[in-house]
């Protein structure tokens, strides 16, 4: 990492690795990337202290514990107050239904991504919603299948299309 801050070759190729395994050891890690174990350990920290490592999570499969519907949210609220915005991203995302809640811009303000039980859980959580007072309507969409993307990159390190 350089002075001013800018992730280089050595921090671009850590935060690759560990995106595709957190979980390897540090170690092996410094292997991968081609830097001494103590050099890894010191590039993480640091990439964690600046914020661009936000966390480390387990990925859980919804339906091996008890979730095999899921479904997407798109709220909008009556009237657009920043309290309310921010109390029902708050509230939205401490429900234990609820995957990610992203605010947005557009006709549609929110959308919520949850995995329930059934259609019955389904349904009451939509119902909780539409019985707040901030809340003027939510469609909701099954989500069929899904697929991750291979992880963030720097934009300086993107091709971009016939370049």
């Amino acid at each position: 990492m350089n002075d001013q801050g800018e992730l280089d070759s050595v921090d671009r190729a850590l935060l690759r690795e560990l995106q595709n395994d957190a979980r390897q050891t540090n170690k092996a890690l410094a292997g991968k990337v081609g830097v001494a174990p103590s050099t890894c350990l010191e590039r993480i920290r640091e990439l964690r202290a600046r914020g661009v490592i936000t966390g480390f999570r387990a990925e859980l499969d919804p339906a091996a514990i008890g979730r095999p519907m899921e479904a997407i949210l798109s709220v909008q609220q009556r009237g657009s107050h920043r309290a309310a915005t921010e109390t029902l991203l708050s509230d939205t995302t401490a429900l234990p239904e609820t995957v990610r809640v992203m605010a947005l811009t557009g006709t549609t303000d929110f959308i919520i991504h949850v995995a329930v039980r059934d259609m019955n859980h389904l349904r009451d959580f939509v119902w909780s919603l539409i019985e707040r007072p901030e809340v003027g309507r939510v469609q909701s969409s099954l989500v069929f299948a899904r697929a991750e993307g291979p992880g963030l990159a720097p934009l300086d390190t993107l091709r971009r299309p016939g370049g």
